[in-house]
């Protein structure tokens, strides 16, 4: 088993992320970034909680083109973010709806806005606004000498290379959960509810250690799933059923995605098929992955392989993407995206496939772009479809 990474990082990891930011900007521009969502608030600081489960508060961190970035956030995060490397922390008694920050933020932007400057914000696909849309409307107001330009290209570009110590706990967390995955055979048997099939495997993940796991989603029916993001039913497993479990744990903050599927007692034919079709594909993924391919080629590779054995790929309109400190982060791995890939960029390879009056089955598999071509991070599923308490 590999050694266990430090959790968090150095001040130099996110001194280098703030430097590579700050030569973005100059080249776009920009006076700074106002960021506000906690993928990119944690990628710049450092800061990590699970407190961003409650939306009551809005949290802000602005990355001026020179210097270390400013915090301006809610009283109640003021000693955790202190414990960051961050030295300029703005904060207000939150909540606070008159104010929730903004006049803070038009007194740190007010310089940039008397001499006319820009700067960026999340606009585009898979970002939000994470504050009220009315008072992003007063701030703006307040502040009319400031333009604000999209900024999404320069952030997602920056978050896709992953540094050497991120994909250090993108590995662990993948070995986390493939060893929790090779415990199924013994922890799932015919006639276990599908809702305690889950709660077994989160168990499982827990105690081979895993942080938490936030995301798991499975089917399960006689023949084949058909449905792969629905919460679990008391339904018991059946000989004959076909089920997937797929999960998004973390470790430190970072995700693994990757499922795994299997057959109760015996499977049939056409599920054997389509298990084998899509190991199949994933391999082709695996092989087309590799600097300076984009995610397109990786998609026609894998699709190239469902249609060739007379499959139709299943109609979730990608067949990857990247990963990260989120579940699914950009880039995809879909007909539409011409990103090129890069060493270091982690992605999600999912293969799916429709076959047979709606039955649906997904694929999934860890990857890191290396300069050779790709990783894998996740241990391999099987090339044949594993049977549990009986043969294929």
């Amino acid at each position: 088993m590999a050694k266990t990474p430090l959790r968090g990082f150095a001040e130099a990891e996110f001194s280098a992320r703030t430097e590579r930011a700050q030569a973005g900007m100059r080249e776009k521009g920009l006076a700074g970034l106002l960021l506000m969502t906690e993928p990119e608030v944690r990628y710049f600081t450092g800061f990590f909680t699970p407190f961003w489960q409650s939306p009551t508060r809005p949290w802000f961190l602005f990355v001026p083109v020179k210097g270390k970035p400013i915090a301006v956030i809610p009283e109640i995060g003021a000693v955790l973010m202190g414990k960051t490397w961050i030295d300029d922390i703005r904060t207000w008694a939150a909540p606070c709806p008159q104010d929730d920050g903004i006049s803070l933020l038009r007194d740190l932007l007010q310089p940039l806005a008397a001499g006319g400057e820009s700067v960026g914000l999340m606009m585009r696909h898979e970002t939000t606004l994470r504050m009220p849309l009315a008072d992003f409307e007063r701030l703006r107001a307040a502040l009319p000498g400031l333009m604000f330009r999209d900024a999404t290209d320069l952030v997602q570009g920056l978050r896709m290379v992953k540094s050497e110590a991120e994909i250090a706990k993108i590995r662990h967390i993948c070995g986390i959960a493939s060893r929790s995955f090779d415990r199924v055979p013994e922890l799932i048997s015919e006639g276990m509810p599908f809702e305690e099939v889950f709660r077994s495997f989160r168990r499982e993940a827990l105690l081979q250690g895993a942080d938490e796991v936030p995301y798991l989603v499975g089917g399960a029916e006689e023949g084949g799933y058909h449905d792969v993001i629905s919460p679990p039913s008391m339904r018991p497993l059946q000989a004959g059923d076909i089920f997937m479990l797929d999960t998004g744990m973390t470790w430190d903050g970072y995700f693994c995605d990757f499922d795994r599927t299997y057959a109760v007692a015996h499977a049939d034919a056409a599920s054997c098929r389509a298990y084998e079709t899509l190991w199949q594909a994933t391999e082709a993924g695996i092989a087309a992955a590799r600097p300076g391919a984009t995610c397109r080629d990786v998609f026609a590779a894998m699709n190239g392989v469902l249609k060739q054995a007379g499959g139709e790929g299943g109609d979730v309109g990608r067949l990857g993407h990247g990963l990260g400190m989120q579940l699914t982060e950009v880039p995809s791995i879909a007909g539409f995206d011409e990103t090129v890939l890069q060493e270091n960029m982690v992605l999600t390879l999912e293969p799916s496939l429709d076959y047979g009056e709606g039955r649906l089955m997904v694929q999934e598999e860890n990857i890191v772009i290396r300069a050779q071509g790709a990783e894998l991070l996740t241990k391999r599923a099987p090339e044949r479809l594993p049977v549990i308490g009986g043969t294929a």
